[in-house]
């Protein structure tokens, strides 16, 4: 067996960093991957979200053609979205081109909202020359980074392990990279993330303050050498990935405890008709989980979520009523799932640091089959989130009547899409995208991206902004923070209910690092919020008293 399979089996046997947050299992992957160079490479604190629509979405009932409706309707009557009554498609924005006239899923009622704020784009007809209609082929491709014919052992984000970080796993975590930059939400293991040498491999937990009483109460030491053998090479391995577990274990749950959730309500089911399983929310509990540990201060640069069930050969709508299904939830999951977790990330000052984007392995053909469903086909749309983005469409609405072997053609390389995450979110410079192997994309990459003003990711040069320390304190908090220029600084602590406790007296606003105390006096024993205003920014930090 490969080593890559080897590793690949194993982390799905749970032999390695998989955590779960509040029933949420998280893959927690090594420092010595691309993700650490992106981070170490780049001046900003910015993170990526990544959703991956599981199955081959089908982008027509996701993005409706309006400009070619007819056709449409032709090809897939018994599943059509239709154009007319209470349920009919979203209008996304009247002032587009005809060609780029999409209407939208009325499930996705949103995102459209999200458009209408400027947090929400669309990249159409998205794929690879050559597609390959199998899931685990056409999955591998988008993961490793390459074209049709390419073979690759390592994913496009491992890649960059041997170029960022030698020494791993030796020197990780450190005071200065305590965190994992790149966790993985769900029970698998991207290709994405492997290297040559393997992938980290995944431990099962229940709870991160279960997991650190777990390894901080069992365990032997490990072997001094090992045998010169494949074997030999893989219990190593795993020996090492376990290692790093338990160093990454207590940091995490730390930073989970540090952080919190705002006000905002992240959805629970699907409100209309669809099969009982496919009712529940997957998403929205990942992504609460993602805005805890970011509000807390974790330095993990993408996060992986999965929702699956895209995979609809049959019985994709409810017969006679095709606005409604398996499928229509799976796209209400993720608009609604989006919104909520903007909201919440917005009201805690962390939006603009924030990007997030679907993708899935292939689309579906156009037309439908007598099963209520949609087969496997080719090209699809993307669709992208955040506050630092150009919303609009991208690329044009497929042309119906020119298809290729019944399938919608590709306008864009996904390597397009990826190569301006790598370029312009995280500032990587020309060697990075050698690495990764766009280089050849980086003339045609996508220009979704938009750079906003002085922001929170502007603004402070350490990766966590601000620090509180001891957390949980008995009297005294300290709070560090770093300020790559002058600003306007206040300082104040709040309650859990917005009741001020008071502010910190001319904090220093010059730029460099800066500590000041506060002392809590007679409070009593409670939850409490460290706020620190700088210009039109702010960093909100959660402090526990415990006396």
């Amino acid at each position: 067996m490969k080593r890559r399979d080897f590793v690949k089996w194993s982390s799905l046997l749970s032999t390695g960093m998989l955590l779960k947050f509040n029933g949420v299992p998280l893959y927690a992957f090594d420092e010595g991957s691309i993700l650490h160079k992106i981070a170490k490479n780049s001046l900003n604190d910015k993170i990526l979200v990544l959703i991956e629509m599981h199955g081959g979405n089908d982008g027509l009932n996701t993005i409706v053609p309006i400009n070619q409706y007819p056709s449409y309707y032709n090809y897939r009557a018994n599943i059509a979205i239709p154009e007319n009554g209470l349920r009919k498609f979203i209008t996304l924005d009247t002032n587009l081109p005809d060609n780029r006239q999409v209407g939208l899923h009325p499930d996705m009622t949103a995102a459209k909202a999200m458009y209408d704020e400027g947090n929400f784009a669309v990249i159409q007809n998205v794929s690879y020359e050559n597609m390959n209609g199998s899931h685990f082929r056409s999955r591998d491709v988008w993961m490793m980074g390459g074209g049709y014919n390419d073979y690759y052992n390592s994913g496009w984000m491992g890649r960059y392990l041997d170029y960022t970080y030698p020494g791993y796993p030796d020197n990780y975590p450190s005071p200065q990279i305590p965190d994992p930059l790149a966790i993985e939400m769900g029970n698998g293991v991207s290709l994405a993330f492997h290297r040559e040498q393997g992938i980290p491999a995944g431990l099962s937990i229940t709870d991160p303050v279960g997991f650190y009483n777990l390894i901080n109460s069992v365990g032997v030491d490990a072997p001094l050498s090992f045998p010169d053998t494949h074997a030999g090479d893989e219990i190593e391995y795993i020996l090492q990935i376990e290692k790093q577990a338990n160093a990454y274990a207590e940091r995490l749950k730390d930073v989970y405890e540090a952080g919190m959730n705002s006000n905002a309500v992240y959805p629970q089911l699907y409100p209309f008709i669809a099969p009982a399983s496919a009712k529940n929310n997957p998403l929205a509990p990942q992504l609460k989980v993602i805005a805890r540990l970011i509000s807390g201060g974790v330095g993990t640069k993408i996060f992986i979520c999965r929702i699956g069930g895209f995979d609809t050969h049959a019985n994709q709508v409810v017969n006679n009523n095709p606005t409604m299904g398996g499928h229509a939830a799976l796209l209400y999951h993720i608009s609604s799932a989006m919104k909520a977790f903007y909201a919440d990330l917005q009201n805690m000052g962390l939006a603009d640091r924030v990007l997030s984007m679907t993708f899935s392995e292939f689309g579906r053909r156009v037309a439908s089959n007598a099963s209520y469903g949609t087969d496997h086909g080719n090209a699809a749309p993307m669709m992208v989130f955040g506050t630092c983005i150009n919303p609009g469409v991208y690329g044009v609405n497929p042309d119906l009547s020119n298809l290729v072997n019944g399938n919608i053609p590709l306008e864009f390389d996904y390597r397009q899409v990826f190569t301006s995450v790598v370029k312009d979110w995280f500032d990587a410079p020309d060697q990075a995208l050698q690495e990764v192997h766009f280089e050849n994309f980086v003339d045609s990459r996508i220009d979704y991206v938009r750079c906003k003003p002085l922001s929170t990711s502007e603004l402070f040069q350490d990766r966590f902004a601000m620090n509180c320390y001891p957390n949980p304190t008995n009297q005294e908090i300290y709070i560090d923070y770093t300020l790559k220029e002058a600003a306007e600084i206040r300082i104040a602590l709040y309650d859990l209910t917005g009741r001020s406790l008071g502010e910190i007296d001319n904090p220093p606003s010059g730029p460099g690092s800066h500590s000041v105390m506060f002392d809590f006096g007679q409070v009593i024993s409670g939850t409490y919020l460290v706020r620190l205003f700088a210009n039109d920014a702010v960093i909100t930090r959660k402090v526990i008293l415990s006396k």
